[in-house]
């Protein structure tokens, strides 16, 4: 029983775990935008300068990044189930 327990505790938050690394990603772009430093700062910075062929890749990188993170955070979640 108590090991049964233990498994299923670890389960939970290595899913809490993985589900909140998916949040914090999209987090440091937002927190950038507004001024906190993250991924997004960049993306300010650009945006400021009209650099618009600049920010055109941070934006495809910052896509990217959030896709990636989302396949490897679904295949996490799939592995544990």
């Amino acid at each position: 029983m108590a090991l049964w327990l233990v498994v299923l505790t670890s389960r939970l938050l290595e899913q809490r775990r993985t589900w909140r690394w998916d949040i914090n990603i999209r987090e440091a772009t937002v927190l950038g935008l507004v001024g906190a430093g993250g991924i997004g700062a960049n993306l300010e910075a650009s945006m400021n300068l009209l650099a618009w062929p600049q920010v055109a890749v941070i934006l495809t990188v910052i896509l990217a990044t959030v896709i990636f993170s989302e396949w490897l955070s679904a295949a996490i979640r799939q592995s544990l189930i």
